[in-house]
């Protein structure tokens, strides 16, 4: 088995969530700026690039780290016993990190302000439920791709789920606590304001739970024993990645 040292998953999850917040803030930007006021047409930029960005994303560094890029796939890798809580931690660590690095990436090459505060509203609860709605669609879709042997297809059924889900959530679907962190510090199409991130978090981690908690009891087996596929990435009990 191929064990990938923790530095260079950490590595992996870092740039990952860097680059994947890099693409929501930089499209968002792009289409704002190209959409001639017409907000329907910005969105539909944004989704695009999100979704195609992901896909590639995740094809890129699953056999890495397993290319989480969230720290509710995390949490709920670790509460599975694949991944060592410490491991974990740093995981979610080097998450925030990298989406906050993304921003100031989105922010350098359109030449606005690296740091700046949101004032984009997202708050009451039509939006905490459909990040609850978002992040329990995700972690399903994630979990069921895992326990039933379909690493190929997580990818494109991630990417696929979050391009969808930005169209039928009200929130236009977060889905990600490092990202829904990392927003609040971009005063464009993309942002969140402070205020409004912690709702959006405490939704997200109750639709992760729920939605992986869901899916372990309709898919009652693994694909083997000790042996999960988690976002593309095969993963050891002993927290080690092999290529699937």
């Amino acid at each position: 088995m191929n064990h990938i040292t923790l530095s260079r998953r950490l590595t992996a999850e870092f740039i990952g969530t860097g680059l994947l917040v890099t693409a929501v803030v930089g499209s968002g930007i792009m289409g704002h700026n190209l959409s001639g006021g017409i907000v329907g047409l910005a969105l539909l930029a944004n989704t695009v690039a999100t979704g195609a960005a992901l896909v590639c994303l995740i094809l890129a560094f699953a056999p890495i780290s397993g290319a989480h890029f969230n720290p509710v796939v995390t949490l709920a890798d670790a509460a599975q016993g694949d991944l060592p809580m410490r491991d974990a931690a740093m995981y979610c660590g080097a998450q925030f990190a990298g989406g906050f690095a993304g921003v100031l990436s989105a922010h350098a090459m359109f030449a606005v302000p690296l740091l700046a505060v949101s004032s984009h509203s997202r708050s009451g609860f039509p939006q905490a439920l459909s990040e609850f709605v978002a992040t329990f669609g995700l972690l399903a879709v994630i979990t069921s791709c895992s326990r039933t042997g379909r690493s190929g297809a997580a990818p494109f059924a991630v990417g696929a789920y979050i391009t969808a889900a930005y169209w039928f959530t009200a929130s236009t679907s977060f889905a990600n606590p490092a990202v829904t962190a990392a927003r609040a510090f971009t005063d464009t199409f993309a942002g969140i304001r402070p205020a409004d991130v912690a709702p959006f978090l405490l939704s997200q981690a109750a639709g992760a739970v729920a939605g992986t908690m869901l899916m372990r009891w309709l898919v009652a087996e693994s694909p083997s024993p000790g042996h999960r596929v988690v976002a593309g990435a095969s993963v050891s009990h002993s927290g080690g990645r092999q290529p699937s």
